[in-house]
């Protein structure tokens, strides 16, 4: 099966209709976030996400750590889905839910090493989807997201062959080996940003050719 693809770091409503257009499946909303590119406003967030039709689904990214922050977090932006980019610190996956039971739930795990299988199966058994991707919590100015590096697909492939829910995959993934990554992986949905941009802008044309190459 061929995964779905999202687009994340959209940062206007063009920009979503224009990723819509070419046959994304989700939409990333980037709040404000320690390091990376693509933030935008949750004023923006809101805006973008009513324009959003169903089935596509709409991510908030948020670093919010706390299971209450992160509810706060969701009702100021109203997206379908939550992506935490960061590890739940305090609260609980339950209490979201509890909150906001319509809700999606999507956890990053930054594969930096095997003790990201352990980490990505455990936190499986509460979520509704995992989003591997290779960024670094622990460095001094935290990445959690668009480095544009790629990561150990090994590790990744053991995460999806054991999970029990889907699992995108994302960290430097382009046209010119997003074949790879879905033959090593065999991801549910693959993510992307940097690499069907221009001058930061989302490129109709880079991303019609990453389609392409993808369900050809």
């Amino acid at each position: 099966m061929l995964p779905k693809i999202k687009i994340c770091c959209i940062s206007s409503v063009e920009e979503a209709k224009t990723a819509i257009r070419a046959g994304a499946a989700a939409l990333g909303l980037v709040a404000r976030m320690p390091s990376g590119p693509g933030t935008i406003s949750d004023e923006r967030i809101r805006e973008i996400a009513q324009t959003i039709p169903p089935p596509v689904s709409s991510f908030l990214l948020t670093c919010e750590t706390s299971a209450d922050q992160i509810i706060d977090h969701h009702l100021r932006t109203h997206t379908n889905t939550i992506q935490l980019v960061d590890a739940l610190s305090e609260g609980s996956y339950s209490a979201i839910r509890e909150k906001l039971p319509s809700v999606k739930i999507v956890q990053v795990i930054h594969v930096m090493d095997e003790y990201a299988v352990e980490e990505a199966l455990r936190v499986a058994a509460e979520v509704d989807a995992l989003l591997l991707d290779s960024g670094n919590p622990k460095a001094a100015i935290k990445e959690l997201g668009g480095t544009g590096r790629t990561h150990n697909w090994s590790y990744s492939r053991k995460i999806v062959e054991q999970s029990k829910v889907p699992v995108f995959l994302a960290g430097g993934i382009h046209a010119g080996n997003v074949r790879d990554a879905i033959e090593t992986v065999q991801p549910f949905g693959i993510d992307l940003c940097s690499s069907v941009r221009t001058d930061g802008k989302l490129d109709p044309k880079k991303l019609e050719y990453f389609f392409e190459t993808v369900y050809r």
